[in-house]
């Protein structure tokens, strides 16, 4: 076989995955466009709804009750696995809709159809980017310094990028089948949000509840985004089970995806 042989399928790699990338910017820039071109505070409504949340329990746990979890300042605490739960939580939750809401564009268009969930990845991701300053504002005002491991955050994000795709291209495809799923997704992540370190530690957590956790991939995230502001929140145990979950979750997604596609396109 000559090198020009060997070369084509290479190139035609290279073509395929620009291709895609340009796609899924193209959906995931009118996604946002979208999004705060209907709405007068735009920006700001991706970052309300965390900081009433986190001011609430705020208030609970500082002004109200006697709190002994979490690090000071709390409200800086709070917002580090709070913001990057958003993400989560809305990027899963809008899965549930991912080919339903757009059936006749996914039909139609030959486009690689993981890019529909994707795109609901990318996009709450940027969201949670632009909520950055933010978590920097109360770190100031809070007297929140940064350590060395926020050079950990890029890391953040990509665990987080797999983990979020991995579990929304199992959520999507089968949602179409099952349409009472759509309800169990959104029980199941009001449940996580209290199994998961947000308003409270993994530290804080008995040992044989901290051991049980660290299968929760969420407290390797939030152990990594909040090393960024507390030193002593890094787990190493917990992020390393963390990565091992999101890529395995991420390999079942692709897999569940692949077998799955074609029955999705005929029910749709």
């Amino acid at each position: 076989m000559t090198s020009a042989a060997l070369q084509a399928p290479l190139r035609e790699r290279a073509t395929g995955s620009r291709r895609y990338r340009q796609i899924l910017w193209l959906l995931t820039s009118r996604d946002l466009r979208v999004r705060y071109s209907t709405s007068a505070l735009g920006y700001l409504w991706s970052i309300l709804d965390p900081l009433v949340m986190a001011g609430i329990y705020w208030f609970v746990f500082t002004q109200v009750f006697q709190r002994d979890v979490g690090e000071e300042p709390y409200i800086v605490f709070l917002l580090s696995a709070l913001l990057p739960w958003m993400w989560f939580n809305g990027a899963v939750s809008d899965s549930t809709r991912a080919f339903l809401r757009e059936a006749k564009l996914v039909r139609s268009t030959k486009i690689p159809r993981t890019i529909w969930v994707n795109r609901l990845v990318l996009s709450k991701g940027i969201e949670f980017l632009f909520s950055i300053p933010v978590i920097a504002a109360f770190a100031i005002f809070g007297g929140a310094t940064l350590t060395g491991w926020v050079a950990l955050l890029p890391l953040a994000l990509v665990l987080q990028a797999v983990l979020t795709a991995g579990v929304g291209l199992i959520v999507a495809p089968l949602v179409v089948f099952f349409r009472d799923l759509e309800r169990a997704v959104k029980l199941t992540l009001r449940f996580l949000f209290y199994a998961s370190p947000i308003i409270y530690s993994a530290r804080d957590l008995p040992e044989g509840l901290h051991f049980w956790a660290a299968f929760n991939p969420l407290s390797g995230l939030f152990s990594l985004y909040r090393a960024s502001f507390f030193e002593a929140e890094l787990d190493w145990l917990l992020v390393g089970i963390s990565a091992a979950v999101s890529v395995l979750l991420l390999a079942v997604g692709l897999a569940v995806f692949a077998r799955t596609e074609r029955a999705v396109l005929k029910e749709i």
